[in-house]
């Protein structure tokens, strides 16, 4: 049987029925992008993205051995610590110390408590280890040894953490039972032999240039005041976090967050001094701005504690006081550090940790269903990542106690290994900038004696 060639007017017939068909779904697809114009965006920037690359690609693709060969070099050794950006996560890296391009000469000791957190020791230690590769720093490991190497066993780690202490870039410190988390935090004077005091010992001796501690806050408070002491001129010591702001690299300074629930006027004038000096030597602003937490931006609003402090601040030329700051303002880069009672502030803090994940539930059941949902959601689906990443306070890392005579990082008492490294770099980045040379020459002002 042989085959008759098909009518040319059936054949176009044929076509013109494809291409419409073709149009008609090409259609329906861009009036959905068009109802959501967040994926929209996404798809014209993969488009535009993609045509760049394929004009790229013709006249590279002979080079590509070499050009992927030397990135990977490159990226092997410029991956340094993220001293100025909290909020970014570190790049991954193997778990190889003997290749690792950080220089023995560059690391600086920290010490930390290895007992204290709810997942201590176990997270501690394996934060610790990943720090290693990471940052350059040597850690002293303080606690219970027995505890921690079976820990170390049970997470595989015991391996890893041979290494480092063979390499010289972990040495483990033994102490005595640990400072519980539910404990008061006086038990710091009975306990002398607690992981958290011989921490704090290690800063007091020069033997670590700071410390980190995921235990419970108020006995590193009180440890630190005990065994460190306050600075010159400073009454309360404070606990500032770093805030993300609509510029992911540079965070906004909250203090206090948690150590002082009452507080005087002097009191907050002496966080503001210490934050404008942690943000000027860390953060590296030449002129922070400096705002007080309130319900407007009008001097005469708020109470008694806000009236009186903002009459302080504005009489002082040590810093730039910008005035008040309304809750809507603190996220918003208009101001570098921002000063309230810690109370208020840890209040804020436990809210702000809670906005990352009931952000992302309501983006998760706003996004259409099935297939087309589908589609979206994985255009999306790194941008929700990022935005996730931004506001996890886990990034954050830990908070600093400012006003003590050393360098304290508190971690959350949750933390896991992500925590931990965000945290040692918080440390390692305060240690690095002499920022105790600058908060060691603050004297008692006359208007701390209000």
């Amino acid at each position: 049987m042989s085959l008759l060639p098909k009518d040319p007017e059936s054949l176009k017939a044929s076509n013109q029925k494809t291409r419409s068909n073709r149009s008609r779904a090409i259609r329906r697809l861009v009036i959905w992008y068009r109802r959501n114009a967040a994926v929209t965006s996404l798809v014209d920037t993969a488009a535009n993205s993609a045509t760049a690359a394929s004009n790229v690609a013709g006249s590279v693709v002979s080079n590509a051995g070499s050009v992927v060969s030397s990135a990977s070099n490159v990226a092997g050794n410029m991956l340094q610590p993220l001293v100025f950006d909290p909020l970014r996560r570190l790049q991954s890296s193997g778990n190889n110390f003997s290749e690792n391009a950080i220089k023995d000469r560059d690391r600086l000791w920290i010490a930390v408590d290895g007992m204290g957190g709810d997942l201590a020791p176990g997270a501690i230690l394996e934060g610790c280890l990943q720090a290693l590769e990471r940052l350059p720093l040597k850690i002293k490991f303080v606690g219970e040894t027995e505890k921690i190497f079976a820990e170390a066993k049970a997470m595989e780690l015991d391996e890893t953490l041979h290494e480092a202490i063979a390499l010289g870039q972990l040495e483990l410190v033994g102490s005595g039972p640990s400072v519980g988390m539910d404990e008061e935090a006086t038990v710091v004077r009975k306990k002398k032999d607690a992981s958290i005091n011989i921490a704090m010992d290690l800063v007091k001796k020069g033997d670590a240039l700071a410390m980190y501690s995921a235990g419970n806050s108020g006995a590193l408070m009180a440890s630190a005041i005990f065994r460190l002491g306050r600075l010159s001129g400073i009454d309360r010591p404070a606990i500032g976090a770093l805030f993300p702001t609509q510029d992911p690299g540079q965070p906004v300074l909250v203090l206090d967050v948690g150590a002082n629930m009452d507080c005087k006027p002097s009191y907050l004038h002496q966080f503001a001094l210490l934050g404008n000096i942690y943000a000027r030597d860390v953060l590296q602003v030449d002129f922070p701005r400096i705002g007080l937490v309130n319900i407007g931006e009008e001097s005469c609003k708020g109470n008694d504690l806000s009236l009186q402090t903002f009459d302080l601040l504005s009489k002082e030329d040590r810093f730039n006081f910008t005035g008040n700051c309304e809750g809507r303002d603190i996220l918003s880069g208009d101001f570098d550090v921002v000063v309230c009672d810690g109370f208020t502030g840890n209040v804020l803090l436990k809210f702000l940790e809670s906005v990352g994940s009931v952000l992302l539930g309501v983006l998760r059941s706003e996004l259409p269903r099935g297939r087309r949902g589908k589609v979206g959601s994985a255009f999306l689906r790194s941008n929700l990542k990022r935005i996730k990443k931004r506001l996890d306070h886990a990034e954050h890392g830990g908070a600093l106690l400012l006003g003590v005579n050393g360098i304290c990082v508190i971690g959350h008492g949750s933390s896991k290994a992500l925590s931990v490294v965000s945290a040692l770099r918080l440390a390692h980045s305060a240690a690095s900038h002499g920022v105790m040379d600058d908060l060691a020459k603050l004297q008692k002002s006359p208007a701390g004696n209000t």
